[in-house]
């Protein structure tokens, strides 16, 4: 017999499938009726964050197999990994114990593989980044505008590479803004740590990369509490605590020291406001600061009561000095309008002032924005209805300024009222309840008009007037604020009511500023992007969102590489909370919304919280937790399985009508 080549078995076996068991050995020996066979089971892996750890599994079968990598916790799915290997880059220190499985498929059937965990040891170094966030809306003239992002652009914030990464969760609402300090050495490493206030008195810091825990001070004395709703006043519920957004000098003292204001009440039921200074490395209350300090004051016969107030707006530090301004509780008198100095080396108050000294009312509010300062010192705010003395053109006889667009003096240490300016019809608007003190203030940079002269200029809006035009924002020149005529307001050198804010409330937050454009989100209105020219506001508006944000308005924030890849961030509320990014030269082109990949980026309201953004990730305060929204690579999808974000707390009550006198809205 003749023997046949071996090229001609090969092509032999080229034949249709039907024919396969006429060429024996030519055939991979795997039946085809069962199933994969996995021959290399996925092994441990060891790696030092953020190095890439690879998971691997050999399987053999009939042709083609198909891969699914798991959680092999929940024996979730996990998005994209469906080959024969899976890469978890960068890996943090989170993701230890994390353990993987990969399902393998054939049309015959399919093999579960055995775990494989992950371990991730801490980087010595870490990945540190430069920029921080120290204050309420970035800097002290509140410009909301963090020009070193480097990493979220206009072409990555889309709904398909940018989402909600996890949470932090924590004992209380969240109504500060969170704060950031990028490299800073904690127990032994370097992290970018993120720094969280509470309504329970409570703060804390977190690996702002890993979400993990660093560290956690609760601020109470001994047999106390936070305090409870004073006089059934529901607009902090159901706790007073830290409310203001405290502020950090990286500095002060061994390892940097955050300031903050926290409201007690112990068990003789007493109430108490005090001045804490926390170490940033240990939390650790700052003795030789004297940390705490209760909080007390005397001013023109008027006594400050720790029971009347609660410190809502931000904390400003200036020069060695931690300023805070101090709002009551709905409109339940009697108080007034507070401002006090207090050393930060020493913790001791330096300077008060009283803005409604011989009157009553006046307190300072602004949606928790913070005191603006200027470069020379000067401080700029707005204050809600009270006592006005209607003195014309000139400082105010008895020295009360109730709803006023208010200039304050450091010099020489003590603070004083230097300047000013009051609406025509300031006091009634400030009997019909439509005071300026529902906006914050914001102190733009030095702009040039056409002739070349320098201007030096703050913006700032609040309720509606009582009378037309209801719609209006200030811009006043801080070296000639405009103070008071009783028949129209020409002294100010910029008010904008035609074609500007569209609300029938007004505006119950606080602009931004970006690349000589100034960003207000009013009630029920859409953000709106106002060019500046000539050291003018242009009116109407050069864009405006598709979207309208219902009460309490918008607070947007800023994030940008110098002047490109401009984001504006903004929050909206309702049944649950929704964040905005729109490109900053074109408010129109929405880049991202948390609604646009279903229930995956959801997160609760929180009523006045301002988005911060820093090194990548953009952070939201909720009812029990801050929301952390970055780019979804593996490594983050993995997070958001650790550090879920749930949604407690029930929706939006029904927009009530202000409590009466009041600069603050029912909920």
């Amino acid at each position: 017999m003749k023997r046949i080549p071996r090229f001609t078995i090969f092509v032999a076996c080229l034949v249709p499938v039907v024919m396969l068991g006429a060429c024996g050995s030519g055939s991979s020996g795997t039946d085809p009726s069962s199933g994969p066979v996995i021959t290399v089971q996925p092994a441990n892996q060891t790696v030092t964050a953020p190095a890439a750890a690879t998971f691997a599994v050999t399987a053999s079968g009939t042709a083609p197999l198909s891969y699914q990598w798991q959680n092999a916790a929940s024996g979730a799915d996990i998005s994209g990994a469906t080959s024969a290997s899976y890469t978890v880059s960068p890996t943090n220190t989170q993701e230890t114990g994390m353990k993987l499985q990969v399902v393998v498929t054939s049309a015959a059937g399919s093999v579960t593989s055995s775990a494989a965990m992950l371990t991730v040891n801490a980087s010595q170094q870490g990945s540190p980044a430069t920029v921080s966030v120290l204050t309420y809306h970035n800097d002290v003239g509140r410009t909301g505008q963090n020009l070193s992002e480097t990493t979220l652009t206009t072409s990555n914030v889309n709904s398909t590479n940018f989402g909600l990464l996890g949470s932090v969760a924590v004992d209380g609402p969240v109504d500060a803004q969170p704060l950031y300090v990028g490299s800073l050495t904690v127990n032994g490493a370097v992290h970018n740590v993120l720094f969280v206030a509470t309504e329970n008195d409570s703060v804390y810091a977190f690996d702002a990369d890993t979400l993990t825990s660093l560290w956690h001070q609760a601020v109470l004395g001994p047999n106390e509490t936070p305090s409870n709703m004073v006089d059934g006043c529901s607009q902090v519920t159901p706790t007073i605590g830290i409310t203001s957004t405290p502020v950090i000098d990286p500095t002060a003292g061994a390892h940097g020291t955050i300031f903050l204001v926290a409201m007690t009440k112990d068990s003789s039921g007493n109430y108490h406001q005090r001045l804490h200074a926390l170490d940033l490395a240990t939390g650790n209350e700052q003795s030789q600061l004297h940390s705490p300090t209760t909080i007390q004051a005397t001013f023109s016969g008027q006594t400050f009561d720790p029971e009347q107030y609660e410190e809502r707006s931000a904390l400003l530090l200036l020069n060695g000095v931690i300023y805070m301004g101090w709002t009551s509780h709905c409109d339940d008198g009697p108080y007034n309008g507070w401002v006090m100095g207090y050393s930060e080396s020493t913790l001791q108050q330096t300077s008060v002032v009283n803005v409604t000294p011989n009157g009553s009312q006046g307190a300072i509010w602004m949606a928790g924005a913070g005191l603006a300062a200027d470069s020379n010192g000067n401080i700029y705010f707005l204050d809600g209805n009270g006592t006005f003395d209607s003195t014309a053109g000139a400082l105010q006889s008895n020295g009360d300024y109730g709803n006023a667009f208010i200039k304050l003096s450091t010099a020489g240490g003590n603070l004083t009222v230097s300047d000013f300016f009051a609406t025509h019809d300031t006091v009634a608007n400030s009997n019909a309840d439509r005071d300026l003190g529902s906006g914050g203030a914001l102190v733009l940079p030095d702009l040039k008009d056409s002739s070349g002269t320098t201007w030096h200029l703050a913006v700032g809006a609040g309720k509606n007037a009582s009378e037309s035009p209801l719609n209006r924002v200030y811009v006043v020149n801080r070296d000639s604020m405009g103070k008071f005529n009783a028949s129209n307001d020409n002294a100010i050198y910029q008010e904008i009511s035609s074609n500007g804010l569209d609300s029938d409330a007004g505006v119950f937050a606080m602009p931004a500023y970006f690349n000589n454009t100034v960003y207000y989100g009013a009630v029920d209105d859409s953000l709106r992007a106002f060019s500046i020219v000539n050291a003018k506001m242009v009116a109407p508006a050069g864009s405006v969102s598709a979207t309208a944000f219902g009460y309490p308005g918008t607070t947007p924030s800023v994030s940008a590489n110098g002047t490109s890849n401009g984001i504006v961030w903004a929050v909206q509320n309702g049944s649950a909370g929704i964040l905005h990014a729109y490109e900053a030269i074109n408010l129109a082109n929405e880049l991202y919304n948390s609604t646009q990949a279903g229930d995956r980026d959801q997160f609760s309201f929180n009523k006045f919280i301002t988005p911060m953004i820093a090194n990548g990730k953009v952070y939201v305060g909720t009812p029990n937790s801050v929301a952390v929204f970055g780019l979804l690579t593996p490594s983050a999808k993995l997070l958001r399985k650790l550090h879920p974000t749930s949604v407690q707390r029930g929706p939006l009550p029904m927009h009530k009508a202000p409590y009466p006198g009041s600069s603050t809205p029912g909920n």
